[in-house]
């Protein structure tokens, strides 16, 4: 697939700057909304804009997420190596999401609620974290994400070792699955999105560990040989 001239250039020159303006493109779309409800013009942020703004990042932040756990999947089905490219810009554009979902629901919801206090907006926080339960699972998949995001970069990941670099990065797992129980507690009703991710994920990881499980036997039997 990839002796193909046109998806070789496609790959060289196209793949990270498009990669770069799709990811993009919800927060775009987003500040555009913003600009509009500033400027007293139609919108689509709904009558709640607060909560419309912070739940569409936590979703964005969601959906990157599981895109970047199915980069690897994409490239053994498709044999195409180039897509390895963007797989680490996809997981930091779900950090950067994740990120201003928190900073939206810190500072748009709770920091208004407290009277515009700092100390009120962190008092709500602890208070969020220790009764609900969608808070704390949301709070808890940031926290996992943090250390992945600072150990993405070249320089990090030659100091760490390949070996203690994968290991540390395969928290994704787990903290891809505290984000989708995080909002399948958080909506109400039977709705149909935290469904979708919750089975885009258990196929993921279903794909990985037949893998594990493929390549193990695999050794085995060249260790017996």
């Amino acid at each position: 697939m990839v002796r193909n001239p046109l998806l070789r250039t496609f790959s060289r020159h196209w793949l990270k700057p498009l990669a770069f303006w799709l990811l993009a493109l919800p927060g775009l779309w987003l500040g555009w909304q913003w600009i509009l409800l500033l400027g007293g013009q139609a919108h689509g942020l709904g009558f709640n804009p607060i909560e419309t703004t912070h739940r569409f990042l936590g979703d964005t932040a969601i959906r990157i997420l599981l895109a970047s756990l199915a980069v690897t999947p994409i490239r053994d089905l498709t044999r195409w190596g180039p897509i390895m490219m963007i797989r680490r810009r996809i997981g930091l554009a779900a950090f950067w999401y994740a990120l201003l979902h928190i900073l939206a629901y810190l500072g748009l919801d709770l920091f208004l609620a407290a009277g515009m206090s700092a100390s009120g907006a962190l008092a709500g926080l602890w208070r969020d974290v220790a009764e609900r339960i969608y808070i704390t699972l949301g709070m808890s998949a940031f926290i996992l994400l943090i250390p992945l995001a600072l150990t993405s970069f070249n320089r990090v990941q030659r100091r760490l070792g390949a070996r203690r670099w994968q290991g540390l990065h395969r928290l994704v797992y787990p903290l891809a699955i505290l984000a989708v129980l995080h909002h399948g507690y958080m909506v109400k009703g039977q709705q149909l999105g935290p469904w979708i991710h919750g089975g885009i994920l258990a196929l993921l990881l279903a794909y990985r560990l037949l893998g594990t499980i493929a390549r193990k036997k695999s050794q085995a039997k060249a260790s017996a040989s």
